[in-house]
């Protein structure tokens, strides 16, 4: 029997492109799957006795809509293609979610970080005192708001919604997403700060770094670290600067260098990957070590700094030098950072 050449058949190209949604929404399984278990890992790892925060409550939600976002897609991904509430889904559908989670999480950036900065700048200085439930309620509230403005602006905004629509009509066998310019203009910023406070802090964290002894002080590891008491109001400045950026730098270095490595490299990263429970605490511990150093003058420098970060402990203890041999005039006093 002779062999029929195919020259118009399309048996075999649609088991080929039909495959790739497939390959697609296995991926973006496994990695909503290691996002959720990290966000909830963090979440557990952290201090338990802290302060409430609004940034608290928004990283408790962030890893809750992360966790429906993974059983919603895992749930399809099960069933690959059913009706509910008379509402047909398929594998599309994990994409579509995706992708929305991806435009949501990528306009969130400035908003969460300008309230809890405002959060931190008004508490840290104990100016408004609010009562527990109410302070609670307060953030509930303002974390729902977020939320809800931010899903509306994504299905609501003509201009968004038809760039979604292109997206998918171009790419149907692909899963294009959506890395947030608002993510990467905070990263730059945050590096560019702090490599301009290193940079004017130079000496001091250095003459302290060369001086630092590890030390047990109330059964707590504790740093111990050379330091000049000076009452003037400039120094006191740089050298408040200086212990927030060991305590900062102390616990964050690593999530610093990978900042800039992404930023060396160019990477840009999906926004429902980047948005994550880790850079939202790691953003949170440098907005409270901005907002106390804004507020240095009405802030009182005691033993027991307040407990708001669950990974950076900012307590500061002071010991003057005690030396038989030597004047106290002549010698730094010491300071104590609790790490």
């Amino acid at each position: 029997m002779a062999t029929i050449p195919c020259e118009n058949c399309s048996g075999q190209y649609p088991y080929t492109q039909l495959s790739q949604p497939l390959e697609i929404s296995c991926m973006l399984l496994l990695i909503m799957l290691g996002k959720v278990f990290l966000d909830f890992f963090m979440l557990q790892v952290k201090q338990k006795k802290v302060e409430v925060s609004f940034m608290g409550y928004f990283c408790v939600s962030l890893a809750l809509l992360d966790f429906i976002l993974l059983m919603s897609i895992s749930f399809i991904f099960y069933f690959e293609d059913f009706a509910l509430w008379g509402v047909r889904f398929t594998k599309y559908h994990i994409c579509l979610f995706t992708q929305i989670i991806s435009l949501t999480y990528g306009i969130l950036h400035y908003p969460v970080y300008l309230v809890a900065g405002l959060d931190y700048y008004m508490t840290i200085a104990q100016t408004s005192q609010f009562p527990k439930r109410g302070q609670r309620l307060l953030y509930v509230f303002a974390v729902v708001v977020i939320w809800i403005s931010g899903f509306f602006c994504i299905l609501k905004v003509p201009a968004i919604y038809e760039e979604l629509e292109i997206w998918n009509r171009f790419s149907p066998y692909q899963c294009p997403l959506y890395a947030s310019v608002q993510s990467y203009s905070v990263s730059c910023a945050m590096v560019l700060l702090i490599g301009m406070a290193v940079l004017a802090c130079q000496k001091e964290v250095t003459t302290m770094l060369l001086s630092v002894r590890v030390v047990s002080f109330a059964s707590q590891p504790v740093l111990m670290f050379s330091s000049v008491s000076n009452n003037n109001g400039t120094c006191f400045k740089w050298q408040l600067l200086t212990r927030l950026l060991i305590c900062f730098l102390g616990t964050w270095a690593p999530f610093v260098l990978l900042q800039i490595i992404i930023l060396f490299l160019g990477a840009r990263i999906p926004a429902y990957m980047e948005m994550n429970v880790p850079w939202l605490y790691f953003i949170n511990s440098f907005l409270i070590g901005v907002a106390y150093w804004c507020r240095r003058h009405d802030v009182e420098l005691t033993e027991e700094m307040w407990s708001t970060d669950p990974f950076v402990s900012w307590k500061f203890c002071f010991m003057p030098f005690n030396n038989e041999n030597t004047e106290p005039s002549d010698k730094p006093g010491r300071v104590i950072v609790i790490c």
